[in-house]
């Protein structure tokens, strides 16, 4: 099947359907797969994050608002585009402190069955903390990203909050997830934004978590790009309303 016409870049291997769907675009650009294919056409040629970067984006913002029917689809072309097993998955154990373990553990369950269709499996445990030491190594990644300003953040927390924001967000949120290896620590942390904008109304959340961007020396393009990769997935309201944080923490290039 002839799809020249509408593919013209290696970043635009997203427009591919998975498992036998036809490329429904060439024969009708006006379907839902034909504004998709258009859409991720013109965004591939207009952002500069890598192929793979743009996949894993997809990816984590699909594992936050949950869809089996795209997700089968994009881990496909993730593989295909030579995304390895393990780094899908670690985009996916990323969000799920913020979407929630419901989500992550789904995705993976759908990961897990295409890389046995696939005769693959993935040979690496990521994880690198014990019980004893997860708190202190999740401190640190914490203090990594926001500063010291999680000392006083500590200070402030009220007795009956502190196993919640204390233990839990430093121990869970960062000392299983941000301490794993696969990704860095600056992948991660773009992954957690695209996480909590995909969710919506978490806005407060979202501009923490620009800022440790910023932190972790991810730029605007990179945040913009993020936003605009993920646009298709969670549509424009909250697109819009995480550039306007990235605005107001950023100044536009002119």
């Amino acid at each position: 099947m002839r799809i020249k016409t509408l593919i013209c870049s290696a970043a635009a291997a997203v427009l591919l359907m998975q498992g036998g769907m036809t490329m429904a675009a060439e024969q009708n650009a006006h379907s839902l797969q034909g504004i998709e294919a258009r859409l991720y056409q013109e965004i591939g040629q207009n952002v500069k994050l890598d192929v793979r970067m743009q996949h894993l984006i997809k990816i984590t913002a699909l594992t936050s608002v949950g869809s089996d029917k795209l997700m089968e689809q994009s881990i496909g072309l993730a593989l295909d585009a030579g995304v390895k097993p393990d780094e899908i998955q670690e985009a996916m154990v990323q969000t799920m402190a913020y979407a929630g373990l419901a989500r992550a553990m789904d995705a993976d369950a759908l990961l897990q069955q295409i890389l046995a269709q696939r005769g693959l499996k993935i040979e690496v445990d990521h994880g690198v903390v014990t019980d004893a030491d997860r708190f202190d190594k999740g401190l640190a990644q914490q203090k990594a990203i926001f500063g010291s300003g999680i000392d006083t953040m500590h200070a402030n927390t009220k007795e009956d909050e502190k196993f919640l924001n204390i233990t839990e967000l430093t121990g869970y949120c960062f000392g299983d997830t941000y301490t794993r290896t696969g990704l860095s620590l600056k992948e991660r942390e773009l992954l957690t934004f695209c996480a909590i904008t995909a969710m919506g109304g978490n806005w407060p959340q979202v501009k923490a978590h620009a800022q440790g961007n910023l932190n972790m020396q991810n730029t605007r393009q990179d945040l913009i790009d993020a936003i605009t990769v993920m646009m298709p997935v969670i549509g424009f309201p909250k697109s819009l309303n995480a550039l306007a944080i990235v605005n107001e923490l950023t100044a536009p290039r002119q």
